[in-house]
């Protein structure tokens, strides 16, 4: 066997990782797995037009439910309403990312880990 190399011909290693940093990451993986399934419960609320659009999306990003009042519905303007109906969607759906990478930044310690977006 070559010098400065151990079995798995890792230098420097010890014979594989850290056993400590093999149950930190097995801990964070079962955090982000519970908060996933967390934020998969949760529900946001987006709202325009004074709330005469609402627009509710669950942590799958998946849009829910959407609140139209009859005041919002102008016959002779359909594009207000349209409008309205894209800012209350985007505005929840704003929300619902802002918390799953609040949650993300919480567990990871601020760390920009790629593959974590939920």
């Amino acid at each position: 066997m070559a010098k400065g190399f151990n079995s798995r011909n890792m230098r420097g290693m010890g014979g594989g990782m850290n056993m400590n940093m093999i149950r930190q990451a097995q801990k964070m993986q079962a955090d982000l797995e519970k908060m996933q399934a967390d934020l998969e419960q949760k529900t946001y609320s987006g709202k325009a037009g004074g709330g005469m659009v609402e627009a509710v999306v669950s942590g799958k990003k998946q849009l829910t439910r959407l609140t139209i009042k009859p005041e919002a519905m102008d016959p002779e303007d359909p594009g207000m309403l349209e409008d309205l109906v894209l800012l209350a969607v985007n505005e929840a759906l704003r929300l619902a990312e802002e918390d799953a990478n609040s949650g993300i930044s919480k567990l990871t310690g601020g760390l920009n880990l790629p593959g974590l977006g939920l």
